[in-house]
């Protein structure tokens, strides 16, 4: 329970001592004050706000459009102004919620932190409200008698660095997530609640977005620089988030007059970064193309790819139903062969349309924004996705078949090495959104984190795939899984449909089993909840290939770092001694259990020589190398704060970069997977 909080008494005498004398005058002015009180908007206090449970949201249509208005012109101060009415059809109690729970995100990210200046008025008269004590997301208010609208102003403060939260404006770019732009009536669902959005950019600004007009056109700015929205529901509103920019592009990736076609939207920090090459663009048709030919139907109304190529707005992946968010750096067609990585992004968040938003988890569905998630099948919601993300990137041709195998060799590799496992299985790192948990962990091998659910899931959708293949004699395979499970068009889930059809644990069993009998419940609980060491390698055997180190890095390792800002990127040792060391000699990981684990060393000390000599990757990986016969142990001179330590370590087996090697004889499924259709 929730303690109430206490009123303080003025006296601290019982109220059977006051006097006789003073009753009558305290009547007198106990009745003026409820006739002045009465003629007033009651403002609710801390004391009482938060005492009652915030209003269960119902399956019921909120009266009336919210009428919602965003400036976004002040770039340079990067302040967003707000200005919100609200109809509302009675007077009394009303809560105010600002989203929390954002899918997606999978957990309680949304930082109210940049609302400020809140001020709410019915007509001219200002209505006072409060926070709720345990909620801060919640805000109480007493609607006056008579109003029939309530105007709500504040501002959102966009973040002016990293260190502040994701950049979403920058000099030449606007990210617009209207869930941090509005508050919602309590008591309803987001899909039964109206709203009609307006947004002003600056001058010359090109907006891209899954909203349309009054038309069903894509907007843009009046003379005046409004953009005006056809009115949708809240939920619709919250999953459809805008890019804006000075220079901008539309490229569309489907044939003329395709029905529910897709377009890809770009926006630069420079006009010449948007330049890309027919076969670049023909790469993103062809990711289309190869989604059409795995899911077989399309549940949009259109789809947009929202995609910033820029160094100062923050890099994001987060789907929605009828678009996603990307950011990648500047140099994203430039440098082509060297953005692996990024090249991936779209593929991921385009699956997520149909694996996440047109299917999605039973217990990830909640009717508003401040209700809490479950996320215990996100290894299928992201996992799977995952998995299809990495092999229509082959199919497309955004990723060659050698990146491909490379960056599955890099999978298998360090969730190989996940010592973690032994004491955490699969399952529970489902719960990190719902911990509201660290993303960047010190000793993420042995806490593991949320990035294994996408990475081991990729492993185990492997597993599932080969293993189809191999008990069918190669005539089925996990692409009849997707098309029955994602392709889905039923009477109420009809091609085009945008309504969410949830599934189960049950659900993906069923039709596991529909594709190819097997005791497949069995299967993925014995991955998910077991805690043995090693990953799940058995698909990667399957597939006809297995994990192997090199004494050279792959091309896929050399540029997996491309999208950190510019920065040098740090020398991996993970699969060697245990280790990643920055430019500047910090130690960014340190492996558990691994020989520089062994020898105290710990992420956040500074490797300063090598032999007597000043740190340098080359420096070291000579003194690795030469130490293979155990001539030459490592001599190690590292700072922690303001102390200094020295270090030998003889590690004997040479620099080690994962590789996958084929099996001799074996049939080669993973070249089969990966090839397009």
């Amino acid at each position: 329970m929730t303690p109430r909080l206490a009123h303080k008494a003025s006296t601290g005498k019982p109220a059977a001592a006051t006097s006789s004398l003073l009753r009558p005058l305290c009547l007198a002015l106990l009745c003026a004050w409820a006739t002045h009180a009465s003629a007033q908007a009651p403002a609710p206090t801390a004391e009482t706000a938060g005492v009652a449970a915030l209003p269960a949201p119902r399956d019921e249509a909120w009266p009336g459009t919210i009428q919602l208005q965003v400036d976004s012109t002040e770039m340079g101060q990067r302040i967003q102004r707000v200005r919100q009415t609200l109809p509302v059809s009675k007077p009394g109690k009303l809560t105010l919620l600002y989203p929390r729970w954002l899918p997606g995100t999978h957990g309680p990210f949304n930082d109210i932190g940049g609302l400020t200046g809140l001020i709410i008025q019915a007509g001219s008269q200002r209505v006072a409200w409060v926070r709720d004590v345990t909620d801060p997301y919640a805000f109480h208010v007493e609607v006056p008698a008579g109003a029939k609208e309530l105007t709500l102003q504040f501002e959102y403060l966009s973040p002016l660095g990293p260190d502040q939260g994701r950049v979403n404006m920058s000099r030449a770019i606007l990210g617009v997530q209207w869930n941090q732009l509005l508050l919602y009536p309590a008591g309803h669902f987001a899909s039964g609640i109206k709203v009609q959005a307006r947004l002003k950019l600056p001058e010359g600004w090109q907006q891209a977005s899954a909203l349309r007009d009054a038309k069903g056109q894509v907007p843009q700015p009046g003379k005046d620089g409004w953009v005006d929205f056809a009115p949708v529901s809240l939920e619709t509103l919250v999953d459809s988030p805008l890019f804006a920019g000075k220079h901008a592009k539309r490229i569309e990736l489907d044939p003329p007059k395709t029905d529910k076609p897709v377009a890809l939207n770009l926006l630069a920090d420079e006009a010449s970064q948007l330049e890309a090459t027919p076969a670049q663009i023909e790469a993103h048709r062809a990711l289309v193309l190869q989604s059409n030919k795995l899911f077989g139907a399309r549940h949009w109304r259109h789809y947009d790819f929202l995609l910033s190529l820029s160094k100062d707005f923050g890099g994001i992946g987060l789907e929605h139903h009828e678009s996603s968010e990307n950011g990648v750096r500047p140099d994203y067609f430039k440098d082509w062969d060297k953005s692996v990585r990024a090249r991936e992004l779209l593929p991921h968040e385009y699956v997520h349309s149909w694996n996440g938003k047109f299917r999605r988890p039973q217990d990830l569905w909640t009717p508003q924004y401040n209700v809490p998630m479950r996320n215990s099948l996100l290894w299928v919601y992201e996992g799977m996705t995952q998995y299809w993300g990495h092999v229509l990137a082959a199919r497309s041709g955004l990723t060659t078949p050698e990146q491909a195998r490379d960056r599955l060799a890099h999978v298998a590799a360090y969730l190989n090495a996940r010592v973690g496992r032994t004491w955490r299985n699969l399952q529970d790192t489902t719960n990190e959104g719902t911990m509201a948990s660290r993303r960047d962990k010190a000793w993420r091998d042995w806490q593991r984190s949320g990035g294994d659910y996408y990475d081991e899931a990729t492993l185990i959708w492997l597993d599932a795939d080969t293993l189809i293949r191999e008990k069918s004699g190669d005539t089925k395979s996990l692409d009849d899984f997707a098309r029955a499970f994602f392709g889905i068009a039923t009477t109420r889930h009809a091609d085009g449909s945008i309504k969410p059809a949830a599934y189960t644990f049950d659900d993906v069993v069923r039709t596991l089993n529909e594709v190819q009998p097997h005791d497949w419940a069995k299967f993925l609980r014995e991955r998910l909840d077991t805690n043995n060491p090693g990953a799940p390698l058995d698909g990667l055997a399957r597939s006809g290939w297995k994990l192997g180190f090199a004494d050279k890095e792959s091309e896929f390792a050399k540029h997996a770092d491309s999208s950190r800002g510019g920065r040098e990127r740090a020398a991996n040792y993970q699969h060697s001694w245990g280790l990643s060391v920055a430019a500047d000699g910090k130690l960014e990981q340190v492996v558990w259990g691994s020989p520089a684990f062994a020898a105290k060393l710990a992420p956040g000390m500074v490797l300063v020589a090598v032999n007597m000599e000043t740190y340098s990757a080359e420096r070291l990986n000579a003194a690795i190398t030469a130490n293979k016969g155990g001539k030459a142990p490592l001599q190690l001179l590292l700072r922690q704060d303001e102390r200094f330590r020295s270090v030998t370590l003889d590690y004997r087996n040479g620099l080690r970069y994962p590789v996958l090697e084929r099996v001799d004889a074996s049939k080669d499924r993973l070249s089969t997977i990966q090839a397009a259709r």
